[in-house]
């Protein structure tokens, strides 16, 4: 009989995530008038809506590619007519938040507090957390600014979101990339939530690490140089991206 002597040696183990989540949940929140249809449609279509429905909710679904990684996004258009009202039926099923505001309305901007108050209480102690990204809507409208970059940031800082300004009427690519980064977001948050286990001669149990603080992030996309309205066709031959189903109303114009 062979008997081993010596101090045991402790093992690092760490979990790693075996692939990316493959689907994620965007919620659009934001007050009436603010753009949040015309960002959802310009993401899913190219194309801007300059009228649609403000009762209109729905869901729509996207086959997208971020950063050499496929993922079905879900987008919920939501349609709140008091503020955070009833808002079980996205505050559970979304993965991330983007919470829309217009810059020539002062009034959409306050009403974000509300939104970024609910969710920030919602996800409280949750893991993953839902990131929330503030995006000022309607950069177009430069002239008309009620609602300062500084203000749309500080507000962004206080509760630790991402900050953006866009314009749904023009530039695609920028508001693909809000979209995009909500995926990333998402991902992030997904890996911080895993804890690397360590197991211990002297500790029969298994103990978690304690996560890295979070630090507030606050990006700024640049205003287009020069921007114009062009008209988009598409077809399911020339676009890989799954045709998602619009409820379109009479009354619709398209640019």
């Amino acid at each position: 009989m062979s008997l081993m002597f010596g101090k045991a040696r402790t093992c690092n183990i760490v979990t790693v995530p075996e692939h990316e989540p493959s689907e994620c949940n965007i919620v659009i929140l934001g007050a009436n008038g603010s753009g949040k249809s015309a960002l959802t449609v310009k993401f899913l279509t190219k194309r801007f809506i300059s009228e649609y429905d403000p009762n209109l909710e729905d869901t729509y679904s996207s086959e997208e590619v971020v950063d050499q990684q496929p993922v079905l996004v879900k987008v919920m258009d939501t349609a709140d007519q008091d503020g955070p009202v009833n808002c079980e039926r996205y505050l559970g099923w979304a993965n991330a938040f983007i919470i829309v505001y217009s810059i020539d309305n002062r009034t959409s901007f306050e009403a974000c507090q509300q939104y970024l108050e609910a969710v920030t209480l919602y996800s409280k102690g949750l893991q993953p957390e839902g990131p929330v990204i503030l995006l000022g809507n309607k950069v177009d409208m430069e002239r008309y600014r009620q609602v300062s970059k500084a203000d749309g940031a500080a507000l962004a800082l206080r509760f630790g979101c991402l900050f953006f300004e866009v314009s749904a009427c023009l530039d695609f690519l920028s508001v693909q990339q809000i979209f995009h980064e909500a995926v990333r977001e998402v991902r992030r948050e997904t890996e911080r939530s895993i804890r690397p286990l360590f197991i211990s001669e002297d500790k029969s149990a298994i103990s978690l690490s304690s996560a890295p603080p979070l630090t507030t992030c606050y990006k700024e996309l640049p205003t287009p140089a020069t921007a114009k309205l062009v008209t988009v066709k598409s077809s399911r031959a020339q676009s890989k991206r799954r045709a998602p189903t619009l409820t379109l109303l009479k009354g619709f114009k398209i640019f």
